[in-house]
């Protein structure tokens, strides 16, 4: 893994360098790509699973409205964690390979994005990002995996994947290799993550657009 300063992101030496030439076209053209999120170790991922699940951080539905956690099932508390964010030891972001972005130069200093849907629908503040990475990103070879909701997680346009090296990194995980780390972890709901593995496999982990 490359960590790189400035701007601040940690992906595989490949990642990191197509991310830069990227990130210099988008700045010919008057956008300031930052990356928002890289690289994020199992510890991290493991917080923010039991963040959700135990309910201190907010579930959001598909428009990014607080859900009431109070009124949900805990199968229902594991699908909606998985609509926004990944099962530890199952992140794209564990590769090396995503990054999160947003346009600096599309807001003030002070700004903090939230990565949610009313930031790139037209009249959001990142719209114009993503027309531009619509045309861009894929001469350097980034997809967006959750480009659109087929059933597992909702679109997140603002997650950009590098294809040659993540399309290698989702062909070693497994239900074998994920019920391991899973069985080893301090997670919430650990007993019922086991017994939804093959779903939350099938529908979160391989169900994405990488064309």
């Amino acid at each position: 893994m490359t960590q790189h300063d400035a701007p601040r992101f940690a992906a595989q030496p490949e990642a990191v360098e197509a991310f830069l030439a990227l990130r210099e076209a988008a700045h010919r053209d008057g956008i300031d790509l930052v990356p928002y999120s890289s690289f994020r170790d199992s510890r991290t991922q493991l917080r923010i699973w039991n963040g959700k699940f135990s309910g201190s951080k907010p579930l959001y539905d598909e428009q990014g409205r607080a859900r009431d956690f109070s009124r949900l099932t805990p199968p229902e508390i594991v699908r909606h964690i998985l609509n926004w964010s990944a099962l530890p030891g199952a992140s794209r972001h564990q590769w090396g390979t995503e990054i999160d972005v947003f346009d600096g130069a599309a807001v003030p200093a002070d700004y903090v994005p939230k990565l949610l849907p009313e930031e790139v629908t037209p009249g959001g503040v990142f719209f114009e990002l993503h027309r531009w990475l619509d045309t861009h990103m894929g001469t350097y070879g980034f997809v967006r995996p959750y480009r659109r909701f087929n059933g597992g997680m909702f679109p997140e346009p603002w997650h950009l994947s590098y294809r040659p090296l993540s399309t290698l990194a989702l062909e070693q995980v497994s239900v074998d290799l994920l019920t391991r780390v899973i069985a080893e972890a301090d997670i919430l709901g650990k007993d019922l993550v086991l017994e939804m593995l093959p779903e939350i496999y099938r529908d979160h982990i391989c169900n994405v657009d990488v064309s």
